[in-house]
């Protein structure tokens, strides 16, 4: 039983729902590249953005050349193998996220880096457009090799938002995230719902 709670505020790790058992999500097969959501090609990297509602987020990412892999899911939070219903609540503590696979000699981690920081608004808290809670936060989940360029990147774009007196960026970032996979359904949502909703609004365009 989901209890009231104000979806704006992170809960607190005692106070979140209580784990789920693991599931087989990571098995599912990737609606535009055709393999399992889990399969890293060898010398490829993976990171993770949370910019909002992450059906138009994933769709973003699997059009861009070099990326070999998409998967939409849940990091940043503390309920185990969380439902889509249950994050939604804001009691698990989770950011809808985007698992991005890509091939680093051909798109480099500040090309991507610069398609998140460009295409949704990173300032704005606990929300993302009229999308309102925790769980539509923003974030970057990487690890530590890639945290230098991570951090310098929220950086430069800090500048330019100072440039133009724009509110402070309020994205998380973490390393090493525990990342779970969401249900079917929400996979490749947009190639699957071409006319389906995407909040995707960056403050430059």
């Amino acid at each position: 039983m989901y209890q009231f709670f104000d979806k704006t505020k992170m809960i607190k790790r005692e106070n979140a729902l209580i784990d789920n058992n693991a599931n087989q999500n990571d098995q599912f097969s990737h609606d535009i590249f055709h393999i399992t959501l889990k399969t890293q090609p060898e010398g490829h990297e993976t990171i993770y953005f949370a910019m909002g509602c992450y059906w138009g987020a994933e769709r973003l990412f699997w059009q861009t050349t070099g990326v070999s892999n998409t998967s939409v899911g849940f990091a940043g939070g503390f309920t185990a193998f969380p439902t889509y219903e249950q994050t939604c609540t804001g009691e698990t503590g989770h950011t809808e996220t985007v698992k991005v696979t890509f091939d680093p000699n051909i798109v480099s981690i500040n090309d991507l880096l610069a398609i998140f920081w460009n295409n949704h608004d990173p300032s704005q808290g606990m929300r993302q457009g009229n999308d309102t809670g925790t769980v539509y936060r923003s974030a970057i989940f990487c690890n530590e090799q890639q945290l230098p360029l991570v951090l310098k990147s929220q950086s430069e774009f800090s500048d330019k938002l100072s440039s133009i007196g724009h509110d402070s960026i309020t994205t998380e970032i973490q390393t090493d995230p525990i990342y779970y996979y969401a249900e079917n359904e929400h996979q490749q949502y947009l190639a699957k719902h071409p006319d389906g909703y995407c909040s995707l609004r960056g403050i430059f365009k």
